[in-house]
């Protein structure tokens, strides 16, 4: 696949303007011979020719500086042609012509008629040198590009914020004048806008709505969808696992971060649901409404309450939003199944800390617990997970909560190709970065993201949050740029701009520069912050949508693929 590439890996600026003279003053000669055959430019006197001559020198050094300054096909460069030659007809023959002759320039239909042959000429000259300007660049361009070194080759691993964050920045920064080779690679085509999961999990919005393909958010990056089997460092080569195919490297950067971490518990990694990716939301979603389903036709009251009982393990963010949007989604579609009481389904968030959300403020927290309390959501606070089953749920103080839904929250690990990368690793797998994103003990390798340690001017690590992400993968781009420039790396800094986390039923609570925000105002800044960081006009488009047809119609209780089917308590020994 070739790379599109801008900058200095097209002719530079004096050769374009070179290029865009000589187009011009050759497409001039040739349209003001025929002109002149014509008897057209005896009008304007002895200067006639002269004028044209500038004048077309002058159109092929406009399309030389603005039309040459990124590579386009033909028509873009005939089209760019056409169009200076009708705004150069516009400034000199409708307006400098009259004032050379001492008339007053009209504009009107009667002076545009009486310059209408130069018009055609015009039209013609600039089509002709955008042409023979296409021609000439591109034949430079392919002589000089055999003569160039090799541009520096950069692989990002990861398709995420933080993948795709390092790949526009290095587009923006090949356009500033850089000649960096960038291929990113991803086992998903898409970019997933992960805060909002919770709301396609509660059927709130379209799975599609969040996401973006990778191609349109990088569309000047070489793209290839598949999975890296192997990072081979000693040889900078990374393999994809379909074909084994060898992808060499100056530069990786690693942006594969991170998937659910089960601890060595029975049966949480078999029984226990989690909220990752776009298949995650949905199988969650589809299980909800099996749920509701059979439970409307069950006939046996404990197999009812352990049917339409859910279980959320973790407090943070994740955790809390997904209990609040199944409280929602489950309870504004009661009124679908008549059999159900709604004080029937049990919902029950099982933290290990004292108190949820310990990533804001102590006030806000137990702002959320109340909020969450008051409808009717059980907190089970100080406790940990060490058992499931297909029918229930263990604790470590002994309690047995008949379940048919758990839905881990409760951590994450980094991707499992970070296992056979030599290097330090932290404690949970994740390899450990110096403050400008370089691994330590390899060469050329950086990491970004969920799946890097990277310390702030105190030591501590940075969160894995998208907002960290995007702004690490402007700065690994700017570091590989600055190292391949003979140039030091800086220091990644980044303060935290703000949190949010909703709690259903139009409410949110969160901190923007440690200033609180709670109830209606936070769910406003919630929507409107996250909406507005959504990437694509189109995106934020049918969010918007899906979010007034949520004010209006209820929630759809289609069941959109094979749902998990929960296991029946009397099957499970």
């Amino acid at each position: 696949m070739r790379l599109r590439e801008y900058g200095p890996t097209a002719p530079g600026d004096g050769a374009r303007l070179l290029a865009g003279m000589g187009s011009g003053l050759v497409s001039g000669l040739a349209v003001g011979a025929l002109m002149a055959w014509q008897d057209l430019l005896a009008v304007h006197g002895a200067y006639g020719w002269a004028v044209f001559a500038l004048y077309a020198a002058v159109t092929g050094e406009l399309l030389g500086g603005f039309v040459g300054r990124r590579p386009a096909g033909p028509a873009v460069s005939a089209a760019g042609g056409l169009l200076l030659g009708l705004l150069g007809w516009t400034f000199w023959w409708l307006t400098v012509d009259s004032l050379i002759r001492g008339t007053t320039p009209t504009w009107s239909i009667a002076a545009a008629t009486d310059v209408y042959p130069e018009l055609i000429g015009s039209l013609l000259q600039g089509t002709l040198a955008g042409l023979l300007f296409h021609v000439v660049v591109r034949r430079f361009g392919e002589r000089s590009a055999k003569q160039r070194p090799r541009a520096p080759r950069v692989v990002i691993v990861g398709g995420g914020f933080g993948g795709v964050g390092a790949a526009r920045r290095f587009e923006r920064l090949n356009l500033r004048g850089h000649r960096i080779d960038v291929t990113l690679v991803s086992d998903s085509n898409h970019l997933l806008f992960t805060p909002m999961l919770a709301e396609v999990a509660s059927g709130g919005l379209e799975e599609r709505h969040i996401s973006s393909p990778v191609r349109a958010a990088v569309a000047h990056t070489r793209f290839r969808h598949g999975r890296v089997a192997e990072v081979d460092v000693a040889q900078r080569v990374v393999r994809l696992e379909a074909d084994g195919e060898a992808m060499p490297y100056d530069h990786l950067v690693l942006a594969v971060g991170s998937v659910p971490g089960f601890p060595d518990l029975p049966g949480v990694a078999e029984y226990a649901c989690t909220l990752k990716s776009l298949a995650d939301a949905v199988r969650l979603r589809d299980r909800v409404l099996t749920l509701l389903e059979r439970a409307d036709q069950e006939d046996d009251p404990a197999e009812r309450a352990r049917l339409l009982s859910f279980v959320v393990a973790g407090g943070g963010f994740a955790g809390t939003e997904v209990i609040a949007e199944l409280y929602d989604l489950t309870h504004d579609v009661l009124h679908f199944y008549p059999g159900i009481d709604p004080g029937e389904p049990r919902f029950v968030l099982v933290h290990s800390g004292e108190r949820i959300l310990p990533e804001l403020s102590e006030r806000l927290g137990d702002y959320a617990l109340g909020k969450l309390r008051a409808r009717g959501i059980e907190f089970r606070l100080g406790v940990r997970l060490s058992a499931a089953t297909g029918a229930d749920v263990r604790l470590d103080d002994g309690a047995v909560i008949p379940a048919g839904t758990l839905v881990w929250a409760a951590g994450n690990r980094p991707g499992p190709l970070l296992r056979a990368l030599p290097g330090e690793h932290a404690a949970n797998g994740s390899v450990v970065v110096d403050r400008t994103l370089r691994v330590f003990g390899l060469d050329g390798v950086w990491a970004i993201g969920d799946c890097a340690r990277i310390p702030d001017e105190n030591g501590a690590p940075y969160p894995p949050t998208a907002q960290h992400a995007s702004r690490e993968g402007r700065a690994v781009a700017d570091n590989i740029a600055a190292v391949l420039k003979g140039g030091r790396p800086r220091p990644f800094r980044f303060r935290t701009l703000g949190v949010f986390v909703a709690l259903g039923h139009r409410t949110a609570a969160g901190e923007i520069r440690g200033r609180p925000f709670s109830g209606l105002s936070a769910w406003l800044l919630w929507r409107g912050i996250y909406l507005a960081k959504l990437p694509g006009v189109d995106r934020r488009v049918r969010v918007l949508l899906d979010w007034g047809l949520d004010l209006v119609f209820p929630r759809d209780i289609v069941v959109t693929g094979p749902a998990e089917a929960p296991v029946p308590a009397q099957d499970v020994r």
